[in-house]
């Protein structure tokens, strides 16, 4: 199982999230392996403005959000690829601002609100949907044991 990470970033990276392209990879691998996926998945860093366009353009929501995704086979069967082509999985959209204000909202650490809101991109592009009151709570489950399992659960950042 391997996952293929491209990280693209479009804006402003703040000092407390230093190689941000390592840490996502490391996010979204966790992910990947913690339920035996692999593929293909392009993030990319943007600000407020971009993401509240495609927010508006794409779900007819005027308002910026923290985190879109772009799944390729929503619903479709597999695609037939050959064994030495990586599937594609899709694209998750990030903004950072947002990012960037919900971790001191949530009083958690900028690299734990990001690798939140990845786990919870990547989940989607997989098909879950927490609009299901169980599928929120596997998503939560997962999350949760995802972050843990990088020294990000919020019981590990609460330690002095």
């Amino acid at each position: 199982m391997s996952l293929v990470v491209d990280v693209d970033i479009r804006t402003e990276i703040p000092e407390e999230l230093p190689q941000v392209d390592q840490f996502t990879e490391r996010v979204l691998t966790a992910a990947a392996r913690y339920l035996k996926v692999s593929g293909e998945v392009s993030i990319s860093f943007v600000s407020d403005e971009e993401i509240h366009e495609l927010n508006r353009f794409y779900r007819h929501v005027d308002r910026p959000t923290d985190v879109l995704s772009f799944a390729l086979s929503e619903g479709e069967d597999d695609l037939d690829l050959p064994d030495e082509v990586t599937e594609p999985l899709g694209d998750i959209v990030l903004s950072l601002p947002t990012a960037v204000r919900q971790s001191m909202d949530y009083g958690h650490s900028l690299r734990r609100e990001v690798a939140f809101l990845l786990v919870h991109g990547f989940l989607h592009l997989l098909g879950f949907d927490h609009q299901e009151s169980e599928a929120e709570q596997e998503m939560t489950s997962i999350q949760e044991s995802v972050l843990s399992s990088l020294g990000l659960s919020r019981e590990e950042e609460a330690r002095p």
